[in-house]
């Protein structure tokens, strides 16, 4: 059976709850919502496992703090004995419109602090990224109340259709594989 660590990105609390920078952790609980399954605390953070098709993808939400998410991811894939090919990161995007879907197998951090961590941890650029887009609608100097303020009524009311998306690259990866699932999901 081929195993899957899918890691959504975010900051644990109420006050991060419903934020942008938390879209990781929000696509993992639609998901879970839909499937009928419940994260237990384990661990650098939240678990739960999600069988489909003869896959087991574990979904985890780190427990570290968006800005030291390697340490969990790290931990996962070591103690699962997941292959690095089997990892996709969850997190939003500011360069990306709202809603928007960027599927990438490397890249640079972006100044993504928690992919920093990531890369950092991991020692390679070379991972499975889903980044999220949240668009850039700040004015200057407002880019981290923006990121870590909540969702617009606009945003909440295309936020479930997009995640449905979301719900359907994951499936997607773990059956089609990375690049059969960038074809069908980019720029959708």
């Amino acid at each position: 059976m081929k195993k899957f660590l899918i890691v959504g990105l975010g900051n644990i609390g109420d006050k991060y709850h419903n934020t942008r920078h938390n879209i990781g952790f929000k696509v993992l609980d639609f998901l879970a919502h839909k499937e009928d399954l419940t994260f237990t605390t384990d661990k650098l953070g939240d678990l739960t496992t999600y069988k489909f098709k003869g896959r087991t993808f574990i979904l985890l939400k780190p427990s570290t703090y968006m800005n030291l998410s390697g340490k969990s991811v790290l931990y996962w894939l070591t103690k699962e004995k997941i292959p690095l090919e089997n990892l996709l990161i969850i997190t939003d995007d500011l360069n990306l419109p709202f809603g928007s879907i960027r599927l990438k197998t490397k890249g640079s951090d972006g100044g993504h602090n928690g992919l920093k961590d990531i890369q950092d941890k991991l020692n390679t650029t070379k991972y499975n990224r889903f980044r999220f887009g949240i668009s850039d609608e700040f004015s200057q100097g407002r880019q981290v109340d923006y990121v870590l303020g909540d969702w617009s009524d606009e945003e909440n009311k295309i936020l479930p259709e997009r995640l449905e998306k979301a719900r359907e690259l994951i499936k997607s990866f773990g059956t089609a594989g990375i690049n059969n699932t960038m074809n069908s999901f980019n720029g959708k």
